[in-house]
């Protein structure tokens, strides 16, 4: 599983020209789903994102983490994080779950942060075409990915 996590002052899920979820300050992450992907690769991306110190404390450095912090969460599924672009100039989607076994993963993966963080997390539409917005808060952007755990 690979995630892209976003401060952000507010962020926002739109389908077909209505709002779905939308937050205020916290974490915007976008979720992908690899082939082979299992609730122990989510466990390890739950425990790591609510516990990722990248929020200000009182001197303004980024040590607190979400559960210090008390924001809001926001996770989009994602299946474009899982491109390869190898060869040549068209990404191949080929390393992705199928839809079944990622929407699972990415279920799991969202109630697993919600019972770490104590929070509710706010969800896009899975395999819907959605439009983000976002306001980037520093900016601040991390990438953790469960195959590599650097």
């Amino acid at each position: 599983m690979r995630l892209v996590i976003q401060r952000v002052a507010q962020a926002s899920v739109c389908v077909d020209g209505k709002c779905v979820s939308e937050i205020n300050s916290g974490l915007l992450i976008l979720v992908g789903v690899e082939n082979g992907d299992t609730e122990a690769d989510a466990d390890w991306l739950a425990l790591k994102t609510a516990n990722l110190r990248i929020f200000p404390d009182e001197s303004g450095i980024m040590n607190r983490s979400i559960i210090d912090f008390g924001g809001e969460l926001l996770a989009v599924s994602q299946f474009t994080l899982m491109a390869s672009t190898r060869k040549g100039n068209r990404p191949s989607y080929i390393r992705a779950a199928n839809g079944n076994e990622a929407e699972s993963l990415y279920q799991y993966y969202c109630r697993k942060l919600g019972e770490i963080a104590g929070a509710v997390v706010r969800q896009g539409v899975f395999g819907a075409d959605m439009k983000v917005g976002l306001i980037n808060d520093g900016p601040v952007t991390i990438i953790i990915d469960s195959k590599i755990r650097e």
